[in-house]
């Protein structure tokens, strides 16, 4: 009896080992950085980004639009991280309001390929 729990067992884990396996890397890594984006969405919203740079991203009057910022090779994931840090131009800063974790979000949302909607409750705030 014992032999043969064995051997299921080690069936099943061989099993377990060839499916995990055969998924692509992005399928592991590409969740955590989805929910980071989703994150982002949400603090750009909660945050009153969407304030100045409009709820679609697209800015106001003398707010620059950040809509395809992702496109723009200048705007690397670190410059962004200075901008929001540091602020700049009309823009104030916001090191002392955010933690690393909400910037790296917002950075992550800002870059995303396909934006997440903003979450019902942040958006019902605009």
């Amino acid at each position: 009896m014992t032999f043969r729990i064995r051997r299921i067992f080690y069936l099943f884990s061989i099993v377990a080992l060839a499916s995990a396996c055969s998924l692509p890397a992005h399928a592991w890594w590409g969740s955590k950085k989805r929910a980071q984006e989703k994150a982002g969405a949400a603090l750009f919203y909660s945050k009153g980004c969407s304030h100045c740079h409009g709820a679609d991203l697209q800015g106001k009057k003398n707010v620059p639009s950040i809509a395809n910022i992702r496109k723009d090779k200048s705007w690397t994931p670190e410059r962004i991280t200075g901008q929001i840090l540091h602020g700049g131009k009309k823009m104030p800063p916001f090191a002392d309001s955010l933690t690393d974790q909400d910037i790296s979000d917002l950075v992550a949302f800002l870059r995303a390929r396909h934006r997440p909607a903003p979450p019902a409750t942040a958006s019902a705030a605009e």
